[in-house]
């Protein structure tokens, strides 16, 4: 029997595993979701010196901190497929103005976004090169969960596009005797917020912080949980409400395009970027009525229940493969720079 061939595939994350976050995540999924079909390197940068055979296509997470990469292709390579994919820090803030994001638009021959609001934050011109691939997991069933108390779980590293300062507000608005528990993994990458996340716990005992976890225990607590607490105020597609959705716990998120984009426009769980009172009273509303089964949790459960398809992994494999077929191997890549997005 013959050997099929199939093409090198070169992945580019500015994050590896030593990050353990969204974009080492990303790669390394895609990575195995299209192993039968190419042959995936994942890279922190190109061009890679270890690779003795130039790449069927290039895939570059990261329009501005992976743009050396995609002008580095662009130039070597300039009619060989090049998509570039869009983080929430470059749709919703760098694409706005700094050069490095923007050039790396302009070389692109696809954009990837992932949600569906995505597209709504390109300058119309470039959105007909722009595809959108729900990221993925697999379906967890959801473990027990406490019935003496509602336990809400954020995870984030901290920083301050994740908003960790509305949890920790919100915290100090619940007092512990209101049977609302909250647990808060991330690691400090802003000292500051570190030194807030201490201070939130010394002060309400209801609240903890466990710094990083490793991605399993993660899930895990996520699959405890009641609700997933997501207070981003700049978002691409998380994947902490992707797998909170698919392990059947629902989420209580910013009212921001890239949640909505995940969760949907009538999703019922959503409160105002920053509004601490408002996370507050959503959270006693879900401790009030926790065990009915028509009550805001179920009916926050069944929406997110409804919405699980989108993230199931062969989905996200046949988005990625339609996404290689369509882009042409001699498509020039245009040669103007984007407009900045009013």
């Amino acid at each position: 029997m013959a050997t099929i061939h199939k093409p090198l595939l070169c992945i580019v994350t500015p994050s590896l595993a030593d990050a353990n976050n969204g974009n080492w995540q990303t790669a390394r999924r895609w990575a195995r979701l299209l192993a039968g079909h190419y042959r995936v390197v994942v890279v922190r940068e190109w061009p890679e010196a270890r690779l003795h055979e130039t790449p069927a296509a290039l895939i570059a997470l990261h329009a501005r901190r992976s743009a050396a990469s995609v002008a580095a292709w662009a130039k070597g390579h300039p009619l060989a497929p090049l998509v570039v994919v869009l983080t929430g820090t470059d749709l919703y803030r760098d694409i706005q103005g700094d050069a490095d994001a923007r050039r790396s638009l302009a070389l692109a021959h696809r954009l990837v976004v992932l949600q569906e609001r995505g597209p709504l934050a390109l300058p119309p011109p470039l959105r007909e090169r722009c595809r959108v691939v729900f990221q993925s997991g697999p379906a967890r069933a959801p473990l027990p969960k406490p019935r003496r108390f509602l336990r809400a779980l954020m995870v984030g590293h901290l920083r301050d596009e994740k908003s960790p300062q509305t949890l920790f507000e919100a915290a100090r608005l619940i007092v512990p005797g209101e049977g609302i528990r909250i647990d808060h993994i991330g690691d400090a990458l802003d000292p500051a917020l570190g030194a807030a996340a201490r201070a939130t716990a010394a002060a309400c005992p209801h609240y903890r912080w466990l710094g990083p976890l490793p991605h399993a225990d993660v899930l895990r607590r996520l699959q405890r949980a009641h609700v997933l607490v997501h207070a981003s105020r700049l978002e691409g597609g998380a994947h902490a409400v992707l797998e909170a959705v698919r392990g059947g716990t629902p989420v209580l998120a910013s009212r921001i395009d890239g949640n909505v984009g995940m969760l949907g426009e009538a999703y019922g769980g959503y409160f105002p970027v920053g509004d601490a009172p408002a996370l507050a009273a959503l959270l006693r509303g879900c401790r009030a009525d926790m065990a009915e089964a028509d009550g805001r949790l179920a009916r926050l459960a069944a929406q997110c229940a409804a919405r699980a398809p989108l993230f199931e992994p062969e989905a996200e494999r046949q988005a990625l493969l339609a996404l290689l077929n369509d882009v042409r191997p001699r498509e020039p890549a245009p040669a103007t720079e984007p407009e900045t997005p009013s």
